[in-house]
């Protein structure tokens, strides 16, 4: 039986049956508190990532991210309403686009009002790991130029309500990723809405999902 892939989660659990990938944002006070069995994503975000604090941040982070269990880089990313200028933002995204890149290990972003800088950084670095936008619920357009520009999408509670972007992109397109991010929904009731969405069997989208996860090369050390 294939399990539900929850590709981003900040909730501490795993219930079984599900695999799930749990975010840490890598802070001055949690820089050794890592779970070691547990999937996880860890990085720098944007609402939180100070330029100042970056060579030591980084610092901790390129030990953390070595982890086996680190599956991704992030979440990082960039976001025009919080956090540092964009200016600073952009440099700090850089580093760990670097970091990733070096380790193999695919990026997992935040992204607010600032799609157009992000798929121009993804033109001038030449970006070769995988880049997933989490919680992806802008407009239908948007979705599928990331799409053609080759960037992955993953879509959370949104896809719950039939009328937004998310469930109208969802019913578009086959290469997506599911999550619960810190909603109160479970994964079980995201996969069971995509699933009416697509007109398939529960069965049938855990094991596209889990096509997809494996062509990110995870599970090598799963």
């Amino acid at each position: 039986m294939i399990d539900f892939l929850d590709i981003h989660t900040h909730k501490n659990t795993e219930n079984t049956g599900t695999t799930s990938i749990q975010s840490l944002s890598l802070t001055n006070d949690i820089f050794l508190a890592m779970p070691k069995k547990k999937l996880i994503s860890i990085g720098l975000h944007p609402w939180y990532a100070k330029l100042d604090q970056l060579e030591l941040q980084m610092k901790y982070l390129r030990v953390l991210a070595k982890q086996s269990n680190v599956k991704f880089i992030g979440e990082c990313g960039l976001d025009k309403l919080k956090g540092e200028p964009l200016v600073n933002q952009i440099v700090i995204l850089k580093q760990q686009i670097k970091l990733a890149e070096e380790l193999n290990k695919p990026l997992i972003l935040h992204c607010v009002k600032a799609f157009d800088e992000l798929i121009a950084l993804k033109k001038e670095l030449n970006i070769r790991v995988p880049i997933i936008i989490h919680g992806f619920n802008k407009n239908e357009e948007l979705g599928e130029q990331l799409l053609a520009k080759g960037f992955l999408l993953s879509f959370g509670e949104a896809v719950l309500n039939r009328k937004s972007s998310a469930a109208k992109l969802i019913q578009k397109t086959d290469n997506f990723f599911l999550e619960t991010d810190d909603s109160g929904n479970s994964i079980e009731e995201i996969y069971h809405a995509v699933a009416e969405l697509k007109k398939c069997t529960i069965n049938e989208l855990k094991a596209r999902i889990f096509a997809d996860w494996e062509k990110l090369n995870l599970h090598k050390n799963h």
